[in-house]
């Protein structure tokens, strides 16, 4: 129970934050993919530094997840063209939503409810990746 709290809560801070710095709004999402502002990729350039550095200590002091045992990160395989086809599919889900992932959550919990077909959307497209996966290159 206290373990589902903690979470919790640190959803909770991570929607306050999301939302005060705009990063939901889908203005700010429409100014980033016609290049008119950097905050937007201000927002994600300080989570990269945050992700790179976190991962850094990480590997550096050796430190252990909640059960004890040590985090292990497995380098990536080689090819890159995946990558980047999953990452145009993904930006052009971004794009034309004005939407990440994560912001969806937060905007249903901040009552904008037009999300919920963002959200069926996105659990469309990974029922249908899970049904696809095996046949996709990997």
């Amino acid at each position: 129970m206290f373990k589902a709290l903690k979470y919790l809560l640190v959803g909770f801070l991570f929607g306050i934050v999301l939302t005060k710095s705009e990063a939901v709004s889908w203005y700010r999402i429409y100014e980033m993919f016609h290049f008119q502002s950097f905050h937007m990729y201000g927002i994600i350039g300080v989570a990269v530094t945050t992700g790179l550095i976190g991962m850094q200590l990480v590997k550096r002091f050796q430190i252990k997840n909640i059960k004890g045992t040590l985090m292990q990160v497995e380098d990536k395989e080689k090819g890159s063209g995946r990558y980047w086809i999953g990452g145009i599919l993904f930006g052009l889900g971004w794009a034309l939503v004005g939407c990440c992932p994560g912001p969806i959550f937060i905007l249903l919990g901040a009552g904008f409810f037009p999300v919920v077909l963002v959200l069926l959307g996105a659990l469309l497209g990974t029922f249908v990746y899970g049904l696809t996966k095996n046949k996709l290159p990997h």
